[in-house]
């Protein structure tokens, strides 16, 4: 990956391994804008934004698009949830499908991308944005206790609770990636670096990705 060209780094990573904040934290290292999944899927849900919807608004706002990706994820980001001061258009509340919300998340996946350099966090940047000429695709992973403990402290949860709550995400995840990709989340071809971080905290995890970056 060359740093010195608008570059993609997707960060997959597995419930309670910190990958979220890994990539919140080499976003900010590189100075370039984050987004993650749950962010953009709950803005297309709280929006009732579909494919058509987007392109209707785009057809009457032709920055629209820019505009939505900078309140997604500005440069630099601090991962805030920034929300909406008020409704961009006139967006109707229909049904939105699963279908739905994977297209309209490509759209503005692929959106980001194109606007520069950036990290994305979720289960489908690495093959949604596969025809990027500059990507690097990470996948983070930890170990079952570490995760179910991560859990309990993030989400105040029993053992018990975590573990089931782990196994539901996982699945969930699984599920959709094979949807949509036709690829098992697990397959190492599907990324360049795998990096577990049982020994690493969140700064030694983006030491290690720096350093990768820099020597590939």
């Amino acid at each position: 990956m060359n740093t010195t060209e608008p570059f993609v780094i997707t960060v997959s990573r597995e419930l309670g391994s910190g990958g979220r904040s890994i990539g919140q934290k080499l976003a900010a290292r590189l100075g370039v804008r984050f987004s993650d999944k749950t962010l953009i899927q709950s803005l297309v849900k709280q929006t009732g934004l579909s494919v058509a919807e987007i392109e209707r608004i785009k057809g009457r706002k032709k920055n629209w698009l820019s505009d939505f990706i900078d309140r997604v994820a500005p440069v630099p980001n601090s991962g805030a949830f920034l929300g909406w001061s008020r409704p961009m258009e006139d967006i109707g509340n229909g049904g939105v499908t699963q279908d739905d919300v994977y297209r309209a998340e490509r759209e503005i996946l692929q959106g980001i991308a194109a606007e520069g350099s950036c990290v994305i966090a979720g289960r489908s940047g690495f093959f949604v944005l596969a025809g990027h000429p500059n990507k690097l695709d990470i996948f983070i992973r930890a170990d079952r206790e570490k995760r179910v403990a991560r859990v309990m402290e993030k989400q105040q949860l029993s053992r018990e609770d975590a573990n089931a709550v782990i196994d539901v995400v996982d699945r969930a995840r699984d599920n959709y990636v094979e949807k949509y990709s036709g690829k098992s989340r697990y397959d190492l071809r599907n990324y360049d670096l795998v990096l577990n971080v049982d020994t690493l905290d969140e700064d030694g995890a983006v030491d290690v990705i720096m350093n990768f970056i820099k020597n590939n």
